[in-house]
């Protein structure tokens, strides 16, 4: 039996322990197969403040575990099959281990960027290979660049990559894009925008050193060719990692957790959600320990109640 138990790391799920196990709460953190969550997966951060010169992704998540770790949060590996949260005690399923009770629950599990399923896509990875472009489109200044999809967060990234690079080319698997009309126009206005519609990505394309292209197949013609880039950054979307709650949490239309504004409050007293798992919008390492924070000083204030009203009866 807990107080509170979080699940999932990376910034969000990390802050959220620091801040709990500093009240003295013993938190427990269940990590999933991917400890530290997607930042593990890229190279070097230069966005996070405090690190004039930059920290590696899987360091920055060392540093948190082991600053939770020193204030008493208790970690384990483990896979949460399924929830229960009619009533309190909450019931958590979790592989190999069985059935965990808590009072409030943390859900910080993240969500989990779509790719391509292309070869020399995931061995790319953090080498040319990306999927965001705010992270990583700083350390492309001068090269070419890649950006496959046709929606607005694809739009979106390739106007922001052309900060940086020298062009950037958009590449969409049909004729037509997804993108709003106003998003269109204004990236068809950037001359460092060119254009690969009607092409389906086939492989990433790499050297010793890195990505050196993509190989696409033109939908018309049925022809293939090699489209020279330094980095293919992957734009057609996001899974949050909500499927284990079966339904029991409010989410919106894509699946993302619905929480009070302001507040990491979802539609069940008790249980809180912070990270990715229920931001649409901004998904950066800094928004998402602010919101871990939030979670778990929410989730403290809560378990206090609780405290105090056993000792009123």
């Amino acid at each position: 039996m807990y107080k509170s138990i979080i699940v999932g790391t990376g910034p969000a799920g990390l802050t959220a322990a620091i801040y709990l196990a500093r009240a003295n709460m013993n938190p427990l953190v269940i990590e999933g197969p991917q400890p530290g969550g997607q930042l593990t997966t890229t190279t070097e951060i230069e966005n996070f403040p405090g690190f004039p010169e930059g920290i590696l992704g899987s360091e920055l998540m060392d540093n948190m575990r082991a600053q939770a770790e020193r204030f008493g949060a208790k970690f384990v590996t483990g896979w949460v099959n399924s929830v229960e949260l009619g009533e309190r005690p909450f019931k958590l399923n979790v592989e190999d281990m069985g059935t965990l009770e808590t009072d409030t629950l943390i859900i910080s599990t993240g969500a989990t960027a779509k790719y391509l399923g292309i070869p020399g896509e995931q061995d790319n990875v953090g080498r040319g290979v990306s999927t965001c472009a705010t992270c990583d489109g700083f350390f492309f200044r001068g090269k070419e660049i890649i950006v496959v999809g046709g929606g607005d967060s694809a739009l979106e990234e390739a106007g922001f990559l052309t900060r940086f690079a020298s062009k950037v080319t958009l590449v969409h698997r049909r004729d037509e894009l997804r993108a709003s009309k106003i998003m269109q126009d204004r990236v068809r206005a950037n001359e460092k925008v060119e254009w690969a519609l009607n092409r389906t990505p086939l492989e990433v394309v790499a050297g010793d050193s890195g990505v050196t292209g993509l190989k696409v197949r033109n939908n018309e013609t049925g022809e293939e060719q090699v489209l020279e880039a330094n980095g293919v950054f992957v734009a057609i979307g996001h899974h949050p990692n909500t499927a284990f709650l079966g339904g029991q949490i409010t989410i919106d239309e894509s699946g993302y957790i619905v929480t009070n504004p302001g507040t990491s409050e979802t539609n069940i007293p008790g249980v809180f959600a912070c990270g990715d798992v229920q931001d649409t919008r901004y998904r950066q390492a800094i928004t998402a320990a602010g919101s871990g924070c939030k979670a778990a000083m929410d989730a403290e204030k809560f378990i206090e109640s609780l405290e105090h009203n056993a000792v009123a009866l």
